[in-house]
Parts: C-alpha cells; structure tokens; sequence
C-alpha cells in the first residue's frame, strides 16, 4: 500500500472502515452483538499532511469548483483520521440556519466564547458585521439578531426591523426588598428564538431564561417559587445560585407553547400567557433539549446522563395540566429513543432528526421508530433543514459544518444506515486564517 500515491492510500482506508462499520451495525442488528469484533480503525496519520496540501490547493482563490470537487473525491470527507488534527484545531460551533436562498449562517465558537456570524455560500464565507448572536422562528419568518445593545427583530433574513428589544436587567421575577444583583453585562444567548409573530423573543442563557417583549422582559427559569423556597430555608440572597446548566427551550409554530428547562428542573411547557400548564418528569437525569414536530401537535423532550440520554414524547393535546414525575411510565410521555443526548435537532414529517454527544444524527419516528443514523463524528452542536425538508446542516465541536443531501443516496465513505449523502463540508479550525471547503 505504501507504493500508491497517498490519496489512493486515504481513499481505500476510508472507503474500507466506512464499509466495515456499516457491516458491522448491519450483523449485530442483524444477529445480536455477541462475538461481534468492532472494525480496526486503519493508519491514516502519516497521510494528514498530503491531505491538507491537497485541501489548501482545493481552496486557493483561483480554485474553481470543479477543482473542488475533484479534491473531494481524491480525498472522501471522514472524521477517524482528523482526530490527530482536533485537539488544536477543533472548536464549537454553536448555531447554523439554512436560508431560502440556500446560504447558511453559522455562528463560530460556543455561546460563551467571543466567536463570529459568518454567512457560507457558493463564493465562500463572508463575517456577518454587528452581530454576535442570532435565531429565527419556528415558522421560518422572523429573525433575531444580536449585539451588546440589544435584540432586533426583522421580517426576513435582511428584512425591515419589526422590534428592538432591551436585554433584560437580571431582577426581573426575584422577590422584591432582596438585595438582588442587577446583570452588569448582557447574558449570554444560547439560543434566540422568536415568536412567530415577531412581536416577543424567547431568551435562553445560563444567566436565565427570559421572554423579551416592549414592555420588558419576563423570567421563566430560574422561577420565583424556587428563590422564594430558598429564601425561606435561610440562603442568604448572595448565595442563592439564579445560574442554569444545560438550559434550553423551544417555541411552537402557532406560538401558542414554550417548552423550557434546565439540569435542575422538570420539562416545564408554559401557555401564550406565559402561564405553566405543564411539568413533566424527564426520562433519564437532567433535562436537555426540547423540539416540536412539524405538524405542530406533538413535541419530544430529551434529558442526559453522561453522554446517553433518554427522549419523551408528548402530545400537545395532552399538555394541559400534565404533571408527571421523574423515569414515569405515563403512556401520556412514552419514551421515543433511547440512548442520545441530544444537543441539537430538527423535524421533517413524521420524523425527527437529532444530533448527540457521540457524533451521530438519528432519525425516528413520532411513534419512536428508529429510521436511519448517519455518522458525522464529534458532539453535534447545531443543525437546521431546508422547508422542504430535502436537505439538513449538522455541525459540530470539531469546527466542522455538513451540507447532507437528504434520500439522494449514500457514497461509499458514509457511515450510515440511511440513504444520504453529504454535498459540502467546511472545516473552521482555530488557528486557520480561513475556513476551508471540503
């Protein structure tokens, strides 16, 4: 082997464990996974080199995209080999949005790092300039957009504003005659979504979780009832924790439900009025992620232990009044997939999508069917489809962002079980002076 040029070398190995571990996966669903040998993972770290100069070449300003393409198929995307590479270059990325015009936003770096808006298109990546954050709404019309001063709400991507927003002062929802601290900064957005009337912005950070409307904003996590209880139990104010980890929420299309929660909560689905009409136990130990489906009448609910996780489902019919506790076998919040922490997801009909810590996108069914898996590699940090549902945007913390051609086949290289091919794949690694197209 050592005689072929080094991508022939690339091209054999990553085609070879690619077909290996879909075998693999095919004979223990197949058979059971007794006596079942995991594929050898083949040497490809002597050919790193060859492959960046290669990729380099692939992205010179005078490369055109036939030269592209041709790169990508001397040299088939693959994560086992860059392993090596990430420790340095690797790094988060915390939001993509596929646009109408089939452009793509990403935000680079995670919602606490600095990081930067850029927009990816066919000639390249452009910065997004005065926006550090951004998020759109369930609907796909409104966007909210980001900086220090605050957040402003446009009909479109680039459309007229339709509402400036104040970021909250941090006292909003604590008991009054406390000696309360007010934010000295902005939060920090984990995510940003809009009503889908454009008129409120649903605020995710792990300073809090806050509505944002013009007549102010309004806390829903962490709760009153909860600083109340501690207060009683003697916690002086100075003491009491108003931080979340793993904070998240979501925004029904009608805008009729918001889905919140965080590590020390329940899934918490308040009504429009921001009153709480349901509080559903998780099925594993720490609340996570939240997602409706595109019908609009069912929304899923993960939580995480370590790196597995466990996914409820609900029916939005049942909603009112809900109240079950944790690892509850109410047929009301059947478990849909078990074993994902899910970081990310999305819908389509009749199926979700979801991306987890181990650098999988899995597909299921709303009855909890399992559809597909597709290997990205590294934790699932972000992703986006297109409205009709043809094609998916996954990224991930190892600086990597996936254009996936959903149902138009699977190449060789792909390890997956679902007929779907990635078309474009850009590298943002810290310590590149660009990103680099694969």
């Amino acid at each position: 082997m050592d005689k072929q040029h080094p991508q022939q070398q690339w091209q054999q190995a990553v085609t070879a464990y690619a077909q290996a571990v879909n075998d693999y996966i095919a004979q223990g669903r197949a058979q059971g996974w007794d006596n079942l040998e995991e594929p050898a993972v083949p040497a490809t770290g002597h050919l790193l080199d060859a492959w960046l100069a290669a990729l380099q070449a692939a992205n010179r300003p005078d490369a055109d995209e036939q030269q592209r393409q041709a790169f990508r198929a001397a040299w088939p995307p693959a994560h086992q080999p860059l392993l090596p590479l990430l420790d340095d270059h690797g790094q988060g990325i915390s939001n993509v949005l596929l646009l109408d015009d089939n452009s793509l936003l990403a935000r680079i770096g995670m919602p606490y790092e600095k990081g930067q808006v850029v927009r990816i298109d066919h000639h390249g990546v452009t910065p997004v300039i005065g926006i550090e954050y951004f998020g759109r709404c369930p609907a796909r019309r409104y966007f909210a957009l980001a900086n220090a001063e605050g957040v402003r709400v446009t009909d479109g991507w680039g459309g007229p504003q339709v509402q400036r927003l104040a970021w909250p002062t941090g006292l909003e929802g604590l008991p009054a005659g406390y000696p309360f601290e007010p934010f000295d900064l902005p939060p920090t957005p984990t995510t940003l979504t809009p009503f889908p009337d454009g008129q409120r912005v649903l605020l995710v950070s792990a300073e809090g979780t806050f509505v944002l409307a013009t007549e102010g904003a309004t806390r829903l996590l962490p709760d009153q009832t909860r600083v109340l209880d501690e207060l009683a139990e003697g916690t002086e104010p100075e003491d009491i924790s108003l931080g979340l980890s793993m904070e998240h929420g979501a925004v029904s299309a009608d805008g009729r439900w918001i889905v919140v929660g965080e590590q020390g909560s329940r899934h918490r689905v308040l009504d429009d009025q921001l009153r709480l009409v349901a509080d559903i136990g998780p099925g594993s130990e720490y609340p996570h992620f939240a997602l409706f489906n595109q019908a609009g009448d069912q929304l899923i609910l993960n939580a995480c232990h370590f790196y597995s996780g466990a996914t409820l489902a609900a029916r939005v019919a049942d909603l009112p009044g809900l109240q079950t506790d944790y690892y509850s076998q109410d047929p009301r919040t059947p478990l849909v997939q078990d074993g994902a922490r899910v970081y990310a997801g999305v819908a389509r009909a009749g199926e979700y999508i979801v991306g987890d810590a181990y650098g999988y996108l899995r597909a299921f069914g709303e009855d909890g069917t399992e559809h597909w898996q597709h290997y990205l590699g590294s934790t699932i940090s972000a992703m986006d489809i297109s409205a009709d549902g043809g094609t998916l945007v996954a990224a991930s913390h190892a600086g990597i962002v996936s254009v996936i051609a959903l149902d138009g086949g699977r190449p060789a290289w792909q390890i997956g079980t679902g007929a779907h091919g990635e078309v474009r794949r850009w590298l943002f690694w810290k310590g590149w002076d660009r990103a680099m197209a694969w």
